[in-house]
């Protein structure tokens, strides 16, 4: 009877997974593209004003940890000058902030 129902599990835990997946992408749509581009290149007009970096550069993503990614989106990010260059996200969650950094981490792999 158990390893019937395993399959199901599996088959449900990749639902959610996916499921997921989906919010984090509509979250980076709907959050972060503005700026850093839908490819995270940063190759937006905002992008470029800000001097967004390139997130598909893997040095560039060696620069910071999953958590200081998750502060930044919760805090916003400063420049050199004190001055706030990214606002801080809001209407997310912290788990959704955090589905957010496999997101990111993907651009360097593509």
């Amino acid at each position: 009877m158990k390893s019937s129902l395993r399959p199901l599990a599996v088959l449900l835990s990749g639902l959610a997974l996916t499921a997921f997946g989906a919010d984090a992408a509509a979250n980076w749509e709907s959050q972060c593209a503005k700026c850093h581009g839908a490819d995270g290149k940063g190759d937006t007009k905002m992008g470029r004003k800000l001097g967004i970096a390139d997130l598909t550069d893997a040095k560039v993503q060696a620069k910071f940890t999953d958590e200081q990614a998750v502060k930044s989106m919760k805090e916003g990010v400063k420049d050199k000058d004190g001055k706030l260059s990214m606002k801080p996200i809001e209407g997310l969650s912290e788990a959704e902030m955090k589905a957010l950094v496999p997101v990111v981490r993907a651009f360097a792999r593509k």
